[in-house]
């Protein structure tokens, strides 16, 4: 399952795993041939945040302590969204109910951390791999961040690392006015278009190549 931003469609691709699992029990079929992962997209996550966040600190005071509030907020929702999934995965897939059909054979959907180089070069370049470490998780890399990660990366489950904090800047940024469900909610649809934009794309130049071989063999 792909292109998972928010943790509301996260508790649904979850949810439907485990039916998934007891439908197959239910039919007399086997568990342990199952492998599956979620891709929790992570950094375009920040990238959309940011934006809103210097667009709620530009209309306030540079004396207003809010203002602040905001600009130390930069660069951390991605992480943060990124850790309260974990948090989730750990509490459905440490429920009875997992450890009913994993008794039968059943393996875990394992979290797969996706978009993890970093867009904005003022961060870490191993940003998403350093802080996203953690038993379960698998995490792709593109070969410079995983240049990178080799040569300076930090290896230490990192994952579980300050989930209260994370806790507290998803309740509080709504406070200071930023729509972080709507905004997050948002990067499903674009990531879709993107997706299918690219789709588009390569078919265009498949039927190019098609037409140019085929005016060759005439």
């Amino acid at each position: 399952m792909t292109l998972i931003f928010s943790l509301a469609r996260y508790e649904q691709v979850m949810a439907a795993f485990l039916e998934g699992l007891e439908r197959r029990v239910a039919q007399g079929g086997a568990l342990a041939d199952i492998f599956s992962v979620a891709s929790f997209f992570v950094s375009r996550v920040d990238t959309k945040v940011d934006r809103a966040l210097d667009e709620a600190a530009a209309k306030l005071a540079a004396g207003d302590p809010r203002r602040a509030e905001l600009e130390a907020a930069r660069g951390r929702a991605a992480i943060a969204n990124a850790r309260l999934a974990y948090a989730r995965f750990r509490d459905v897939f440490g429920s009875p109910r997992f450890q009913a059909l994993a008794a039968r054979g059943a393996r875990l959907q394992r979290p797969l951390w996706a978009s993890t180089s970093t867009k904005n070069p003022a961060y870490p370049d191993t940003l998403y791999v350093d802080e996203l470490v953690g038993a379960d998780t698998v995490n792709t890399m593109p070969p410079a961040t995983l240049a990178a990660f080799n040569d300076h990366g930090r290896v230490a489950p990192r994952i579980e690392h300050d989930v209260a904090g994370a806790r507290a800047l998803f309740a509080r940024l709504p406070a200071l006015g930023i729509p972080l469900d709507a905004l997050i909610a948002a990067l499903e649809g674009e990531g879709v278009a993107t997706f299918a934009k690219s789709y588009d794309a390569l078919l265009a130049t498949l039927e190019e190549r098609r037409q140019a071989l085929a005016g060759r063999a005439r």
